[in-house]
């Protein structure tokens, strides 16, 4: 992605020594072009002679190119202003960024001089006034094959008592080495952790993974982040997410939320990523697509909880069952029993009734 007009990124140093001195070191750093505002007295700019947003090289090892870089006063007081080259990186966050002003380089930054043979070239410009510097890069005979970042830095520097302001802007720098292109990211660490909420089908999954650059070719990516269930079914909603360039080398550490996600027990997170280029960078060939995917486990809540109270009506009604069929049981037992104590006595109340009036004998004696 071609750099923003301006970023200015503002760090405060404070070197030991200079602390005991009460010193403080400002330093304002963009890459970019600064636009002027009406209380920026100091403003600058700087990047190509014509409408390119970056400088994009070709170049065999031992071979070299001229081209010009035009550098701008543009606030309302004149300007000392020193250009230079040094080298790129990505930060933690993914940003393109390059060394301090105070850091040598040791890559692409070096290969490039001005006016013919200066690693930096000092200006003094009016305000309003603008120059176009010639300069050269060299590429090294032994230089590698692949993308060899950095950037073409305008700074300028103004001392007020106890704070050094230093105002930077600068334009990204490619170098392509031809050779084994290697154009390829990889996916790393990947973890998956599952939250679950009392509505069972709004869960999330938190997917966190490294994408690292182990090729020699500046690449973005277009991110797919989701999670699916048993047998491929999607579970949740799919997250897109756009990475930005990393360079040769360079790591970057993602953790992406997928929401709607429900307590289906197995969930398969994943991370598909489809490696792409600047729309002015240089084309490197095809692209290889990475997949990655894990394993977590959804605790199915709802289910286990909707299971217990089914086996508990059950088992409770298995019980009642019992119960009765004990009881009812028992009152048969109880009712027979009866039956036969009544009839006993009916027995034996008859019995007693025939011995006590005896047949054949009538009460006359006769």
């Amino acid at each position: 992605m071609p750099v923003s007009p301006l970023t200015r990124i503002a760090r405060r140093r404070i070197p030991l020594a200079a602390l005991a001195a009460g010193l403080v070191s400002l330093v304002a750093l963009g890459i970019g072009v600064a636009p002027a505002s009406a209380a920026d007295t100091d403003a600058i700019s700087g990047g190509p002679s014509d409408d390119r947003t970056r400088l994009s090289y070709q170049l065999q090892p031992g071979q070299q190119v001229a081209d010009d870089y035009v550098v701008r006063n543009t606030g309302t007081t004149p300007q000392q202003i020193t250009l230079f080259a040094t080298d790129a990186f990505t930060t933690q966050d993914g940003d393109y960024a390059l060394l301090d002003t105070a850091k040598k380089p040791t890559g692409v930054g070096t290969w490039v001089t001005f006016e013919g043979s200066h690693p930096a070239e000092k200006l003094t410009l009016a305000p309003g006034e603008q120059r176009t510097v010639p300069f050269t890069i060299v590429v090294p005979a032994n230089a590698g094959p692949g993308d060899h970042p950095g950037g073409i830095v305008v700074s300028s520097q103004k001392g007020d008592g106890q704070i050094l302001v230093d105002r930077r802007v600068a334009t990204r720098l490619y170098v392509r080495v031809p050779g084994d292109l290697q154009a390829r990211l990889t996916i790393a660490s990947l973890g998956a952790d599952y939250h679950s909420e009392w509505n069972p089908f709004t869960g999330s999954t938190t997917v966190a993974f490294t994408v690292t650059n182990s090729g020699n070719v500046a690449l973005g990516a277009h991110l797919l982040v989701g999670a699916n269930t048993f047998f491929g079914i999607g579970a949740g909603a799919t997250v897109r997410k756009e990475l930005a360039e990393l360079l040769p080398g360079s790591t970057r550490t993602l953790s992406v939320v997928v929401p709607g996600v429900p307590q289906t027990g197995y969930l398969a997170p994943y991370v598909k990523l489809q490696p792409t280029v600047e729309k002015e960078a240089l084309n490197p060939g095809p692209l290889a697509a990475v997949e990655r995917d894990t394993v977590v486990v959804a605790v199915p809540w709802w289910l286990l909880i909707l299971l217990l109270l089914v086996a508990a009506f059950f088992l409770a009604r298995r019980l009642r069952r019992r119960t009765d069929g004990k009881r009812a049981a028992e009152w048969v037992a109880f009712t027979e029993a009866e039956a036969l104590r009544k009839a006993r006595e009916e027995r034996d109340a008859e019995t007693a009734s025939s011995v006590s009036t005896g047949p054949g004998v009538d009460r006359a004696g006769r």
